[in-house]
């Protein structure tokens, strides 16, 4: 089954960038890659994107030998805005994640828990510019246990609203988003807590997290721009000292084009300022590849 679903995963991969190419040479664009790369500054930007996140990660921690692991894993999240009116468009965003590689601490230590599935989520949100340059977006976040070993599988649907505020300047962006989300299927345990290191505790509870990210993007020349994007997150359920998760981070992007593509390739560093203190993530890097592609609507 494990198998059966990662390879539909590279088929719909390998489609979606056949999709893009060709779309590309139907819709070619007058846009040059700077201009490109200042409209995806903007997070309400009509824009479509299949962006392919690459992250290793190296970990810290109390447990023995936390501080020799690390983790590989492929993110996937398309993004195809659909504009509802002026200024104002509406977002459906799965992101898809691939674990490489991924840390577990089970009974007898630390095992690698490698190529599977993780755990999908998605958001549904409409975003809205104001005449101030202003953006909000609001919607709803929701998680899903879907990932292919059950070690690193959640044991909880969870479900929350989603709050975005942006503020565009001629330099760039600057912005926040959060969201909340609650346990509401399932069967409540310690995995509820949004744990991926499963570090087992003997009270069930339903999961309660509160996540986001902050962002910054400053246009520079030649589709050359600084930015960072670092995602946190506070499990309201976890044990004291284990609770916040937050990175602090930058790096960069760039527009090229690969014939008729446009593509943007971002590089970013975050650094672990607080961590779960059994096993936490203290030091990130993400390469994202993100073809930008005509909306098929």
């Amino acid at each position: 089954m494990k198998n059966k679903f990662l390879y539909l995963f590279l088929v719909i991969c390998l489609g979606l960038i056949t999709f893009s190419v060709k779309a590309q040479d139907e819709n070619q664009t007058t846009k040059s890659n700077d201009e490109i790369a200042k409209e995806l500054a903007n997070p309400n930007a009509t824009l479509g994107t299949m962006a392919f996140q690459f992250d290793f990660i190296t970990y810290g921690g109390d447990l023995p030998d936390a501080k020799k692991q690390n983790s590989t894993s492929l993110n996937f999240q398309p993004s195809l805005p659909i504009p509802i009116a002026k200024g104002v468009n509406l977002f459906v965003r799965p992101l898809i994640p691939i674990i490489i590689s991924q840390p577990y601490y089970g009974d007898n230590g630390f095992e690698q828990k490698g190529f599977n599935l993780g755990n999908i989520s998605a958001d549904v949100a409409v975003g809205k510019t104001w005449p101030s340059k202003t953006i909000t977006i609001v919607g709803a976040f929701a998680g899903f246990p879907t990932a292919t070993n059950a070690d690193l599988k959640s044991s909880e649907v969870t479900l929350g609203p989603e709050l975005m505020v942006a503020q565009l300047f001629k330099w760039g962006a600057i912005g926040v988003m959060v969201n909340h989300a609650w346990g509401v299927s399932g069967t409540p345990n310690d995995a509820a807590s949004g744990d991926e290191f499963s570090i087992q505790s003997n009270q069930p509870r339903h999961a309660q997290v509160t996540a986001g990210q902050y962002f910054y993007v400053v246009n520079l020349k030649n589709a050359w721009q600084i930015t960072g994007q670092p995602t946190w997150a506070y499990n309201h359920e976890a044990e004291e000292g284990s609770k916040l998760t937050f990175p602090i981070g930058t790096g960069v992007n760039k527009v090229v084009s690969f014939g008729k593509l446009p593509v943007k390739i971002s590089l970013q560093y975050w650094y672990y300022v607080a961590q779960p203190e059994a096993l936490g993530p203290q030091h990130q890097i993400r390469l994202q590849i993100a073809p930008v592609i005509p909306l098929p609507w």
